[in-house]
């Protein structure tokens, strides 16, 4: 394999909308155009069904629990779910009926500091086949991504084989590292990344701080980014933590904000979010507003999820999930919170079938208040 080194008070006072305004180009499966990039697309199109304005939550059961520091979580085909240690630099299979935790082992040369560690995890387009994990996580040196052989045959705590390094070179730091990975509809592999402290990184295109980057699964710029042979997808950004597609190909993520806004946004290949110059809405048309943003005492969004016609977005500080219906790539009514303070911080959200999702609290993570049960992984079901 090549490997390259590139040089989340109430709802409705709480929140701003802003429609997302955009200088980038390129169509999209979403918009009827062909591109090999999945980005965003005109709202209200033909054939899209605007969600009700106020949604539902209900608490099915709780799946897991002891969980020390969870971060990724990656459900697997046919039943189970992966789940990564951000300070223990573990990957645990948790069979999502029974509960049951088999730790399938340790990922070497994880190194867990500050908000660094063991992130995000996600399964190979290819697993039914080739069984690879892919891994977010943070050095000595940098934040890389590996992907490693997962055979469940093999004794637990040895069922992984080692790593092998896809990506690096992306700045770490104490703060701001950024770490969700996820697979697009184009089988390409796009990361979040955070400037790590660095500002000034969000805006540099040679930088792979603040960016969301996309890339082949072996580690090479996908085709059709918007820089040429570049990684770079989208810049601005302070600090990626979620990402997620709808269900006509357009991606989104959510960030954190400094201390005034929180950010969920549409993304379009090549657009520029703002970050450092911008902190939430701009009224400076270089840079693409988000679709909605949050005072950071509500929300510090996470994980972000789409069922149901909408996006649900995880709040660590704000301690609840919050729903933004969606009629194209604009919030279709103002966003509504569910779960405010029940089950402490909430890190990452997961689709799972039809109207489901899973939930992951972090409450061990050194900023939370941790319960006895914690952490825990719910299972939810939403409207």
């Amino acid at each position: 394999m090549r490997r390259r080194a590139v040089a989340a008070v109430s709802a409705a006072a709480a929140l701003l909308l802003a429609a997302g305004c955009s200088s980038g180009a390129g169509g999209t499966p979403g918009d009827g155009n062909s591109s090999s990039a999945p980005g965003t697309s005109r709202p209200g199109q033909t054939g899209e069904r605007t969600p009700p304005a106020r949604g539902s939550v209900r608490v099915v059961r709780t799946v897991a629990e002891n969980l020390r520091t969870p971060w990724g979580l990656a459900p697997l085909p046919g039943g189970g779910l992966l789940v990564s240690s951000r300070d223990d630099g573990t990957i645990t299979r948790i069979d999502d009926r029974s509960g049951k935790k088999t730790e399938l082992g340790a990922v070497p040369g994880v190194s867990a500091a500050g908000e660094g560690g063991l992130l995000g995890i996600a399964l190979s387009p290819g697993y039914a086949s080739d069984h690879l994990v892919y891994a977010y996580l943070t050095t000595d040196s940098d934040n890389r991504i590996v992907r490693m052989l997962y055979d469940p045959r093999k004794p637990a705590g040895a069922q992984l084989g080692a790593p092998d390094t896809v990506f690096k070179g992306i700045p770490k730091g104490m703060i701001h590292n950024g770490g969700r990975i996820a697979f697009g509809p184009d089988g390409m592999l796009y990361a979040g990344t955070g400037e790590s402290g660095e500002r000034g990184l969000a805006q540099d295109r040679a930088s792979l701080g603040g960016k969301i980057l996309r890339m082949t699964p072996e580690g090479e710029p996908a085709p059709g980014n918007p820089f040429g042979n570049s990684a770079v997808y989208s810049l601005g950004h302070r600090n990626v933590q979620g990402l997620a597609w709808d269900g006509r190909q357009r991606l989104f993520a959510a960030e954190f904000g400094q201390n005034t806004w929180d950010e969920l946004n549409a993304i379009k290949p090549g657009d520029n979010y703002g970050w450092p110059k911008a902190e939430g809405k701009s009224a400076d048309p270089e840079y693409h507003n988000p679709l909605a943003q949050w005072h950071t005492d509500v929300a510090s969004p996470s994980g972000v999820a789409y069922a149901e016609g909408s996006l649900w977005t995880a709040g660590l500080r704000g301690q609840r999930l919050w729903r933004v219906p969606l009629n194209g790539t604009e919030a279709s009514a103002p966003p509504q919170a569910f779960l405010t303070g029940a089950y402490g911080r909430l890190r990452t959200v997961v689709a799972a079938d039809g109207n489901r999702l899973w939930l992951t609290t972090s409450n061990t993570d050194g900023r939370g208040k941790p319960a006895k049960p914690d952490d825990r992984i719910l299972e939810l079901e939403v409207s």
